[in-house]
């Protein structure tokens, strides 16, 4: 069955433990329950837990309505100003990224930009310093730390087999400028050099596409279970469904056929490197 991946609740951090901890003192002390409280600050019972147990980022407006039932201290106000998500990874993409840590086989196709496990810093902070709204300097070191500690897997699990298609025209997009995009080539050719790395290019000029209806990530687990994720904009979705992955494993399987061979795949992109 196609199972959605949480989106609504930001990976814990110290801060936000700490301060759920303090909300939870704060109910306690004034001789509230859990369903007392509740109503009172008129969130639901979920909510309130998930910020108690420093699950979920509180907004402004439950802040002052807990205000308001503790006696307009200005302590939880105090507190909020110091609240910090647990940065890196996106919500929706951490249960996939807990499995591609025990796949054997991974692939990828992309359409929009270079994946991840094959971006250069660079073009790291080229992509995030585009994100709307704009990251704090805090933020942005954080999501390049995530994105470039997951390039360990290329390096470090040598028995699993990584295969990647990309656009041609995601290259000729120059993002973060010329010089930008000439580390970044360089960067994904030394990538591929790899045994257990595979890329090919999809040519732009190509008659047949096998993935039109957009990105596409694969795994096989060690026990031959083959599961999809597919993403968008704030949001993504794993696929368990059998069926489903299958018929999107037979979709990408198609498209290795239908893109440039990796000896050539390699050649256009050398061609491209040259001409920056």
């Amino acid at each position: 069955m196609a199972e959605d991946c949480e989106r609504d609740e930001p990976e814990s951090s110290d801060s936000l433990r700490t301060f759920g901890a303090f909300v939870q003192g704060l109910r306690e002390h004034a001789g509230l329950t859990r369903e007392e409280f509740v109503p009172l600050v008129r969130f639901s019972k979920h909510t309130v837990e998930s910020i108690e147990l420093g699950r979920r980022m509180p907004d402004r407006e439950f802040v002052e309505r807990a205000e308001a039932v503790f006696g307009e201290t200005g302590a939880l106000r105090r507190a909020f100003a110091h609240l910090t998500r647990q940065p890196g990874l996106a919500a929706w993409f951490r249960k996939w990224a807990r499995l591609e840590r025990m796949a054997v086989s991974l692939d990828t196709y992309e359409c929009r930009l270079v994946p991840g496990l094959l971006q250069s810093e660079a073009y790291v902070r080229s992509v995030f310093g585009n994100s709307i709204p704009l990251l704090t300097d805090e933020q942005l070191e954080a999501q390049v730390t995530a994105r470039i500690g997951r390039q360990c897997m290329l390096r470090e699990r040598p028995d699993t087999s990584f295969s990647f298609i990309v656009e041609e025209h995601v290259f000729q997009r120059r993002l973060g400028g010329a010089e930008v995009t000439r580390r970044l080539i360089e960067h994904v050719l030394d990538s591929a050099r790899t045994r257990n790395v595979e890329l090919q290019i999809m040519p732009t000029d190509s008659e047949f596409h096998a993935c039109l209806d957009g990105p596409l990530r694969l795994l096989e687990t060690p026990d031959g279970r083959r599961l999809a994720y597919s993403e968008g904009q704030q949001n993504g979705r794993l696929i368990a469904d059998p069926k489903e992955a299958v018929l999107l494993h037979r979709r990408y399987a198609t498209l290795r056929s239908q893109a440039l061979s990796p000896k050539d795949s390699r050649g256009l992109l050398e061609r491209m490197r040259g001409a920056l």
